[in-house]
């Protein structure tokens, strides 16, 4: 029997070319990028409902849940696909800013940068309001369910491992090995954080904005360490959801 080198053109399974391990992360990249979301989602809508007859609208609280999970780990696919290219090319976690985490260093770092960038968000956001340039934001899952803070932490998770690889550790990286100074690819990637923030107003593009920058100057000047801002950005927004709670009664917007 021959082997599959000497198959006919067109016919024969074509040699990996990398290891099984990274084959393996590139198929779960793609199809979570692509069609695997669909995929969980419909299986989960079979079970939700009758497939014939009358259809009634869900009321399991479990199967919310279970959509935020879901919501939650395909949120996340764009920051596993920029993990697997950096490995693929041997890069490694490192050039993206995830080298082996320093927990004391890379928590208490975070948690101040969370204090001084929520003490001026809060007074970007309610300026904004009060001029009526940025539209009332509310920062939570929906309400009066078991799992209503649970969904927040996992949506600030989400959004900080997504913004804070991709757009602060992998963009700025990558702008300043294509030979972009360190002052343009910091306005590059901060000009597109507030750019996707703009849904809220242009308060929410001006205070992103300013993140950005700062986040940016920081990255670089701590050692290019992502770390410490996946901790500001999830306590940011986990602050943001409580706060809303605590006062949406009594604050406009919050």
């Amino acid at each position: 029997m021959g082997s599959r080198a000497d198959a006919p053109e067109g016919r024969g399974v074509p040699p990996a070319p990398v290891d099984r391990r990274t084959l393996v992360e590139e198929v779960l990249v793609v199809l979570s990028l692509s069609v695997l979301s669909s995929v969980a989602n419909a299986i989960l809508s079979l079970f939700e409902a009758p497939i014939a007859g009358v259809v009634v609208a869900a009321t399991n609280q479990s199967d919310a849940f279970l959509r935020q999970l879901l919501a939650f780990a395909f949120g996340i696919a764009p920051a596993f696909l920029v993990l697997h290219l950096v490995r693929r090319s041997g890069e490694g976690r490192a050039a993206v800013g995830l080298p082996a985490p320093r927990p004391s260093w890379d928590v208490a770092r975070g948690a101040a940068l969370a204090v001084a960038i929520g003490a001026a968000g809060i007074g970007i956001y309610a300026g904004a309001v009060e001029l009526g340039v940025n539209r009332f934001v509310v920062p939570v899952p929906p309400l009066a369910h078991w799992w209503t803070g649970l969904a927040l932490v996992l949506n600030s998770a989400e959004a900080a491992i997504v913004e804070e690889i991709v757009v602060l550790g992998y963009l700025i990286t990558r702008l300043q090995q294509l030979e972009w100074s360190a002052t343009w690819s910091i306005a590059a990637s901060a000009l597109l954080r507030g750019a996707y923030h703009l849904y809220q107003g242009w308060g929410g593009f001006v205070g992103n904005l300013a993140m950005g920058a700062v986040f940016g100057v920081l990255f670089i000047r701590w050692g290019r360490r992502t770390w410490p801002f996946l901790v500001a950005h999830a306590l940011l927004d986990i602050g943001a959801g409580v706060l809303y709670l605590a006062f949406r009664d009594r604050l406009p917007g919050f």
